[in-house]
């Protein structure tokens, strides 16, 4: 919906309000999350369907409706599992920097370099993540200190916290 173009004062109204239908859900679902319930679960389904089935006289907006509606089982995952997040942002950030990386640079000129620059782009981002100095891992690393935990471990340990 975001990239909807928009040709009248009046098809700009119906955009703004089913928007604020679309993010009014949106707060919903967040809350919904915090205290989930059989009964909230079903009025967000139907207030979903209410959202995403209805008809506008904006025709390019109804596409767009139809579009999410089809995939309404996804979208609504969270009701089933309220411990997943409600956007994929955090998924979206992890290949940010390396699709960065790909447009300046270029390919690499093997798979070998393929392989090594993924690798480290991996091992970058899961340091990154778990709050430690990638420069510091790769040092103990090389030195054969190993004096930090593997990463597989600390992941693990990460995950047994929350």
């Amino acid at each position: 919906m975001a990239k909807l173009i928009v040709p009248s004062t009046n098809k700009q109204e119906i955009l703004e309000q089913v928007r604020e239908q679309v993010w009014d859900f949106y707060d919903e679902l967040k809350t919904y999350k915090e205290n989930p319930s059989e009964n909230e679960k079903l009025r967000l389904q139907k207030v979903f369907d209410d959202i995403f089935t209805q008809h506008t006289d904006f025709q390019l907006l109804n596409l767009a409706l139809k579009r999410l509606n089809a995939n309404k089982s996804e979208l609504l995952l969270v009701l089933d599992r309220p411990e997943i997040p409600l956007h994929n942002n955090l998924s979206e950030n992890d290949i940010r920097e390396y699709v960065k990386k790909r447009k300046i640079s270029g390919s690499t000129r093997s798979e070998a370099g393929r392989r090594s620059r993924d690798t480290f782009a991996s091992l970058k981002k899961t340091c990154r993540k778990l709050g430690l100095s990638f420069w510091q891992f790769l040092n103990d690393r090389l030195s054969g200190d190993n004096l930090i935990l593997p990463l597989s471990q600390m992941v693990e340990q990460r995950a047994l916290s929350r």
